[in-house]
């Protein structure tokens, strides 16, 4: 018999033996193929497991940081508004003390100009306008630090034009003492016209500057 016929005898005879045998190799085969992929596997979803881990430790790290930044951001816009509020009531406080003086001002000196035209006598009403420029450059001066520069520039200017005016009345008044000097009459026109230019013109015009700086300043800031 040759090894042919002997080959083909055996694999007659060893058939189920040799598809058990094959049928267990290609289990070993694929159940090796399925661990290493499910080894694969597992090691992807670690992997994206520690990624994802990560990536949600960063996330929150940004919404720590931002949140720092919104906390002292609030912090300082509320230290900011305290402070703009403490400004504006210091600001007010001031003109609240000003300008009534400084309208008392204006109107007592108008008052003793109307007298001193009018040949009347004009003596306490000289006496209460001097008081009023000093009563009202004194508020200027003690409140100086929480007028704006605008404010505080009008009411010194008009502060100062009502004392030239003061001045002026009282040089008229003494004029009048003086009948007999025949210069005397022009130089108590010029006084005079004096008195209204500062008074009537440049006076009146910085107390409604001035009043509408105050205006402006504590409306807008209100």
């Amino acid at each position: 018999m040759d090894t042919g016929q002997l080959w083909n005898l055996l694999t007659l005879n060893n058939l189920p033996l040799l598809l058990a045998a094959a049928a267990l190799l290609f289990a070993l085969i694929a159940i090796v193929l399925i661990a290493g992929a499910r080894r694969r596997h597992q090691e992807q979803i670690t992997t994206l497991r520690e990624r994802a881990d990560w990536l949600c430790r960063e996330v929150d790290d940004i919404r720590v940081v931002q949140f720092n930044r919104t906390s002292q951001s609030g912090t300082q816009n509320q230290g900011s508004s305290a402070l703009d509020g403490a400004r504006y009531r210091s600001e007010k406080e001031a003109y609240d003390k000003i300008w009534p003086q400084v309208w008392q001002l204006y109107e007592r000196l108008g008052m003793f100009l109307r007298a001193v035209e009018a040949g009347e006598a004009a003596g306490e009403l000289r006496l209460e306008a001097r008081h009023a420029a000093l009563e009202a450059r004194s508020l200027m001066n003690r409140n100086r630090p929480f007028c704006s520069e605008v404010v505080e520039s009008l009411t010194t200017r008009l502060i100062d034009t009502e004392i030239k005016a003061h001045l002026a009345a009282c040089q008229h008044l003494d004029l009048l003492k003086d009948v007999s000097n025949e210069s005397s009459s022009h130089d108590r026109r010029v006084l005079q016209d004096k008195c209204q230019s500062l008074h009537e013109g440049d006076a009146r015009d910085l107390i409604n500057q001035l009043a509408a700086s105050i205006r402006q300043r504590t409306l807008r800031a209100s």
